[in-house]
């Protein structure tokens, strides 16, 4: 694309190839039906998600956020004039909300449902019923639902990745996919995202994004293209390498100290606890990093102080060694 000089604005919404591409994509994958005008194209998911929370948010609205939860979403919230609601998840749940914690959450004031699955930090997945009642309540409630669905084509076990717009019309009127090619096809610096939404809601997006950004990145986009077209064999390759990661870094875990942990189900992370050691997740975090020289992040920057975040999107043979410095820090504790 930077040979042919592929360098000049595009539309605001991005390239038609490109909505065309992403509306074929959500056809065949999500059995969802976008059409290339109810898509727009931004610079990277996190771009979209801030669009999109400032097309929707008027000051003070509600946006209802499952915790744990990804650190940038309360900041994005807060920056379009919503005011985030958080709403703790157990363990002993997967760290899933539930349609009870839901319901006792949603107030008047109440105007987004925001959902993440696979989820950062904790790597949970819904499944399709679990999704099904907890937009159905979020729709009969008068909520829009965002759904990030950055993780979704990392998924283990047998899980499938469901949309939430795919469930009925009624939910697909109040329903926006956020997605991207950072994740799935390993392009972060690219920084391309996108968002499927109601025309109304796309069309208002798409102008916000003309006057703030113009458009994204042109010649991206044709790389974005080549993605979409080349399937998913190398996808498929890279999540199978992910869940033999997972396999590996959940059994090492589970077997040190007091720590518990949920066996993630997407994404590349884990995210146990170490509520029974008595510390905060900043101190201990402090300690690994100049005790044994391991970054990993604290939970308190995801809403739980009692939560450390791993990544395993490293290769085998620096997670083994991290693991081994993991369990020679805990046996000194």
């Amino acid at each position: 694309a930077l040979g042919r000089g592929e360098t000049k604005y595009t539309p605001e919404s991005g390239l038609l190839a490109l909505r065309k591409a992403i509306s074929a994509k959500l056809k065949n994958e999500n059995s969802v039906e976008y059409a290339p005008e109810q898509i727009v194209v931004s610079n990277g998911a996190k771009h979209s998600l801030s669009l999109v929370f400032m097309t929707l948010c008027n000051t003070g609205d509600e946006v209802i956020i499952p915790s744990p939860y990804w650190l940038s979403y309360p900041e994005m919230v807060k920056v379009a004039g919503g005011n985030p609601i958080f709403v703790p998840c157990d363990e002993k749940e997967n760290y899933k909300l539930t349609p009870g914690k839901l319901e006792s959450a949603i107030t008047s004031g109440s105007k987004i449902l925001l959902l993440n699955s696979p989820s950062n930090p904790t790597g949970c997945a819904y499944t399709g019923e679990e999704l099904r009642e907890l937009c159905a309540l979020a729709v009969k409630k008068g909520l829009y639902i965002v759904s990030d669905e950055i993780y979704e084509k990392m998924i283990y076990d047998g899980m499938s990745h469901v949309s939430p717009s795919s469930f009925s019309e009624e939910i697909y009127e109040k329903t926006v996919i956020v997605n991207g090619f950072s994740k799935a096809f390993s392009m972060t610096g690219w920084r391309l995202g996108y968002i499927a939404a109601p025309l109304k809601i796309a069309k208002a997006v798409a102008a916000l994004q003309s006057h703030t950004s113009s458009a994204p990145n042109t010649f991206a986009q044709y790389g974005a293209i080549a993605a979409l077209e080349g399937g998913n064999d190398c996808v498929n390759q890279m999540v199978m390498e992910f869940q033999k990661r997972r396999d590996y870094i959940y059994q090492r875990i589970t077997s040190i100290g007091k720590m518990t942990c949920c066996k993630p189900q997407g994404a590349f992370y884990i995210f146990p606890s170490i509520k029974a050691y008595g510390m905060s997740s900043v101190d201990l975090c402090m300690k690994l990093l100049e005790s044994e020289g391991i970054a990993v992040i604290p939970g308190k920057s995801f809403g739980s102080d009692v939560n450390i975040r791993f990544s395993y999107a490293c290769s085998m043979d620096t997670i083994r060694e991290g693991m081994d410095k993991l369990e020679k820090f805990f046996a000194g504790l």
